[in-house]
């Protein structure tokens, strides 16, 4: 029998490393970023709903600045299935809600997922096969299952799942509980995981029973559960700020990792676009770029209008968007959340933002 689970998309996420092209009213999952002509919440939607069956079963968390933006780009979504919060609390709070709203509708039996909006990936039927083997998994063993990335390189940016003892096929694919999570580990520590061929990457995607989710969420962290079932949503600006990782995650003894093998990126910044479009180019031109002893850079421009030229540069990455132009060099380019703050302490700069 095929199980398929009941997604909810986790949209409330900033892509503070996509700036200047990504800003507070017009978040990274709300740009089309891989040539597709869709934006990636937008994405993420197509790719679920053959999981859900129809848009009824489809629900979206997201914070209240952003709510008319989704609206905007998925009309399909009911409106009782956009849960909007008051002001993001991270993600064990949003999957809190999303699970007893989920439980209030279908009841606790039901099998959700939760997936964020700004991912890309490869391969719809192994995704979906990949899918309805979790929510098998985690309706037969009252397993919280996370989809862990195959690694490709020694990543430092993401965190690592290492694999316990083996649980068995599921669909096909097996299945391990959860040894341990490591949180974004140096190039050293990351390529010796990956030697060991028994660690994933934490693609933050999860799929449980929401009975056993929310049996955990007492467990672990009551104060984020309780005020919720109590008061719903009004409750939301005095919980604690926490992940679900953080949270639930590396605590409970429920949590299993299906390793799965098809095409993923979480699109963290810019150099994800390389990875995902450049191909055997010496550059990535997004933008009418004109370039004399140039390779290795990664150049947009919103306007195509407009000309970039560049000379004798290697490996930078060059960004323009309307009143705001990025330089920086690619290995700098997760410190783009670092000059945002620059930013944000100074109200002249409030517009760029």
């Amino acid at each position: 029998m095929n199980h398929s689970p009941i997604p909810v998309i986790l949209a409330g996420g900033k892509g503070e490393r996509f700036w200047p092209l990504s800003r507070r009213q017009r978040p990274k999952q709300f740009l089309s970023l891989d040539g597709s002509g869709r934006s990636l919440l937008q994405a993420t939607g197509d790719r679920l709903l053959p999981l859900a069956g129809d848009w009824q079963k489809m629900w979206v968390i997201a914070s209240a600045a952003l709510a008319d933006g989704i609206r905007a780009q998925l009309p399909e979504l009911p409106a009782d299935n956009l849960l909007i919060e008051p002001e993001g609390r991270d993600t064990a709070a949003a999957v809190a809600w999303g699970s007893l709203a989920i439980a209030e509708r279908y009841g606790e039996a039901a099998i959700a997922g939760f997936f964020p909006a700004d991912h890309w990936i490869d391969n719809q039927d192994r995704f979906t096969q990949t899918l309805q083997a979790a929510s098998t998994l985690a309706a037969q063993d009252r397993a919280i299952v996370t989809l862990g990335i195959t690694p490709t390189y020694a990543a430092t940016g993401y965190g690592y799942i290492e694999q316990g003892a083996a649980k068995g096929e599921f669909g096909g694919l097996p299945a391990f509980q959860v040894q341990r999570f490591t949180e974004k580990p140096d190039h050293k520590t990351a390529a010796e995981f990956i030697a060991t061929q028994r660690f994933s990457w934490n693609s933050g995607m999860f799929v449980f029973q929401v009975s056993t989710m929310l049996a955990e969420l007492q467990a672990y962290a009551p104060q984020i559960l309780e005020p919720l079932a109590a008061q719903g949503v009004a409750a939301y600006s005095n919980l604690p700020k926490k992940s679900i990782d953080y949270a639930v995650m590396e605590q409970t003894q429920l949590a299993c990792v299906l390793p799965v093998s098809f095409g993923w990126d979480d699109l963290g910044d810019w150099n994800a676009l390389a990875r995902l479009r450049q191909g055997e180019a010496k550059n990535l031109d997004l933008a009418r770029h004109i370039d004399l002893d140039t390779q290795g850079a990664i150049i947009y421009a919103s306007d195509d209008h407009e000309i970039v030229a560049t000379l004798g540069l290697e490996d930078i990455v060059i960004v323009r968007d309307g009143k705001v132009t990025l330089v920086a060099r690619k290995d700098r380019t997760q410190d783009i959340k670092k000059l945002l703050k620059q930013l944000q302490a100074d109200p002249q700069y409030e517009e760029f933002l």
